[in-house]
């Protein structure tokens, strides 16, 4: 035989086995009461309680859903209104460099109109200048001929002229030169 045979068996008890087993009517009614009792219990403290928690926390629950939509709402009206106003900022910028390129080439047109009116009058000046100079040449010219002629008349005719003698033969040679090619000529250059 093994190890086991050799433990020597106990008796057992046959009223302290048999409690469990066999139903006794007495503790039947105790169990019944005392869990009646439990059940009352908690159905009016602890389950009451519990229900109040749950309740508190399905709220709590359902402002932080409804907070996140509001939220979410919030978000995506502010998202749509920022889109509106960056396509409105774009649209603008686009109307800026529009009117910048305009002004930019209505400036460049008028400078080159200021310019075109600044040389022609340049040259415009520099006519009347070179035909005033012209004038005072021939005026000049005018002068030192009469003058010669008058010094060469007198030399000739030894004998000095009156201011009427010198008039005429003055005008008398004057007449005599073509002055008007000269000026032709330098209207012409």
């Amino acid at each position: 035989m093994g190890p086991l045979a050799t433990i020597p068996s106990l008796p057992v008890a046959e009223s302290s086995s048999s409690w469990l087993i066999t139903p006794n009517v007495g503790l039947m009614v105790w169990t019944l009461v005392v869990f009646a009792i439990s059940l009352y219990i908690l159905v009016k403290a602890v389950f009451p309680r519990i229900r109040q928690a749950l309740d508190q926390r399905a709220a709590s629950i359902d402002e932080s859903i409804d907070a996140a939509e509001r939220t979410r709402e919030e978000a995506d009206k502010i998202l749509a209104e920022y889109r509106e106003r960056l396509k409105e900022a774009r649209t603008q910028a686009e109307g800026i460099e529009q009117r910048a390129e305009q002004t930019a080439k209505s400036h460049e047109h008028e400078a080159r109109e200021e310019a075109k009116e600044i040389l022609a009058e340049a040259a415009r000046k520099a006519e009347r200048d070179i035909e005033a100079a012209t004038k005072r040449a021939l005026d000049d010219i005018r002068r030192e001929v009469a003058d010669l002629t008058i010094m060469a008349t007198e030399k000739v005719t030894r004998k000095t002229l009156d201011d009427a003698d010198q008039r005429r033969l003055v005008e008398e040679a004057l007449s005599e030169l073509d002055f008007s090619s000269l000026s032709s000529e330098a209207h012409s250059n």
